[in-house]
C-alpha cells in the first residue's frame, strides 16, 4: 500500500477539523486513511476529460426558493405565551455552563 497521507499529514487534518486524535491513534488512522484513499484509485483508471457531469439532486429546476415576501409574525406574547418560565419579556431558560439556576 502506497503512503499517500503521513502521521502528520493525519495529525494536521484533525487539528485543522477539530477532531481530538491521541498520539496513540495516529499510526492506525493513517494506515485506514491511507488504505481508503489507495483502495480510490481506481478511479484514476478512467479517462474522464470533457465528460459532464449527469447528475443534480434537483434536476432541471434552476430556482427552488420561494419569493421572500414578508408575512405578520408573533407578537412577543404569542410567542412567550407556551414558554414553561418568562422573565422580563424573555425565555428563560436553564443555565448549561454550571452555574445553576435559569437565565
Amino acid at each position: 500500500m502506497a503512503e499517500y497521507l503521513t502521521q502528520n499529514d493525519v495529525r494536521e487534518i484533525a487539528e485543522y477539523t477539530r477532531i481530538g486524535v491521541e498520539d496513540s491513534e495516529l499510526e492506525e488512522l493513517t494506515g485506514q486513511l491511507n488504505s481508503i484513499i489507495d483502495e480510490l484509485q481506481v478511479i484514476r483508471e478512467y479517462e474522464l476529460d470533457g465528460v459532464e457531469p449527469t447528475f443534480h439532486p434537483i434536476g432541471s429546476l434552476s430556482n427552488v426558493i420561494r419569493e421572500d415576501v414578508p408575512v405578520e409574525g408573533f407578537t412577543q406574547e404569542e410567542a412567550l405565551e407556551n414558554a414553561p418560565k418568562v422573565k422580563d419579556g424573555s425565555f428563560l431558560i436553564p443555565s448549561i455552563l454550571g452555574e445553576g439556576g435559569d437565565r
